[in-house]
């Protein structure tokens, strides 16, 4: 299952955002909630529960002596939430994320592979933000990219 695609939407005055119907789909194929989380960029990632399952258990398995694994650890976990769609498809989303994404009002809703990240719509990367992308490119095929 994939996240492809972005969307433009709002939060509303509660703090609730209607979760794009393609991607609320996909999110709940693993049950009747999904987990909202702080991302690396101030934004939030949204997982199946599956999928932040295996995230988390990946976080799990990093070694717990080392103190930059237990902040990633307490940084993604200590602030989740799991949140099921009201019947109108809109998500609480709570005030800390919120102001952690800088998010006030206009966010863009974009899909990145196995999750779904929400960002407000002024800090959202637009395509030419990225420069030469053959050049970001460069290098990755040792990890395995395949272009």
């Amino acid at each position: 299952m994939l996240f492809l695609g972005r969307y433009n939407n709002s939060i509303d005055a509660k703090g609730r955002l209607v979760m794009p119907a393609k991607f609320r789909e996909k999110l709940l194929e693993g049950g009747d909630a999904f987990v909202i989380c702080g991302g690396f960029e101030h934004n939030l990632y949204v997982f199946s529960m599956p999928d932040f399952e295996d995230f988390s258990d990946s976080l799990m398995e990093l070694p717990q002596s080392d103190p930059k694994a237990r902040a990633l650890r307490q940084f993604f976990l200590a602030h989740a939430v799991d949140v099921e769609p009201d019947k109108q498809g809109r998500v609480l989303i709570p005030e800390d994320l919120l102001k952690f994404a800088q998010i006030e009002k206009d966010v863009v809703v974009a899909g990145n592979g196995k999750h779904v990240e929400i960002w407000s719509r002024s800090n959202f990367p637009e395509a030419d933000s990225f420069g030469d992308v053959a050049e970001l490119a460069e290098g990755l095929s040792a990890y395995g990219l395949k272009l």
